[in-house]
């Protein structure tokens, strides 16, 4: 593939398995009306949007460097998943694809395949953090991030206020709903969670390796 040139949309039968999980997703709370269904779209690059707050590091490493030599033998075969950004025309969020949106710009290409989900804030955070927490390069700072912004949209969507209590971080029958599309237990994401009161130092510590998750989240 040559640098400037459009990727090709791609109908995967992943794409499809993507929706229907999402769609399955047991939210605490019924929306109160009907949204619209998910749609696949190709998006320009510069309508494309970091999620806010994203916990997952995209760096230029070996691993990104692989995967920008795959898009450009095989294109993008794994649509991104995004959502319409409020307050604009035409722009729009990402939930899952920062990695492979960042290796389309080093190549040049000015357009990706996507899923849209018409969906609100809270339901967003829930997908991203689903969609990425089983990538294997992922650090144990960044799930804790992620748990906790799942937690905290949870409540939300549950109509309880985000509760940010320290120490075990969240409330057990939370942690249950929270563990049931991931591979982490409700315990392991109480201690994933524990690691975001660490201060900034010691994070990088853990996010390294220089510290174990242990004994980071006794003296959390």
């Amino acid at each position: 593939m040559k640098k400037g040139t459009t990727v090709k949309t791609v109908n995967k039968k992943s794409t499809q398995e993507e929706i229907n999980s999402f769609l399955d997703l047991a939210m605490a709370k019924e929306p109160a009306e009907k949204k619209q269904k998910p749609k696949l779209s190709n998006i320009k690059l510069e309508k494309l949007h970091p999620f806010e707050g994203h916990p997952y590091k995209v760096v230029d490493d070996e691993s990104m460097e692989d995967l920008k030599n795959s898009i450009e033998e095989k294109g993008l075969l794994n649509r991104i998943i995004v959502r319409p950004l409020e307050n604009t025309q035409d722009e729009y969020e990402i939930i899952s694809g920062h990695r492979r949106v960042h290796a389309a710009e080093l190549l040049g290409i000015k357009e990706v395949p996507a899923v849209v989900y018409f969906i609100d804030r809270d339901e967003a955070t829930v997908l991203m953090v689903d969609s990425n927490c089983q990538r294997d390069s992922v650090s144990p700072i960044e799930k804790g991030k992620a748990y906790k912004m799942k937690y905290d949209a949870m409540k939300k969507t549950a109509g309880r206020p985000a509760n940010n209590s320290r120490q075990v971080g969240t409330n057990l029958r939370t942690d249950k709903k929270l563990a049931e599309n991931v591979d982490d237990s409700a315990r392991q994401i109480q201690r994933f969670i524990r690691l975001t009161y660490l201060t900034p130092e010691l994070q990088e510590y853990v996010g390294t390796g220089k510290m174990k998750v242990s004994p980071a989240v006794e003296i959390s």
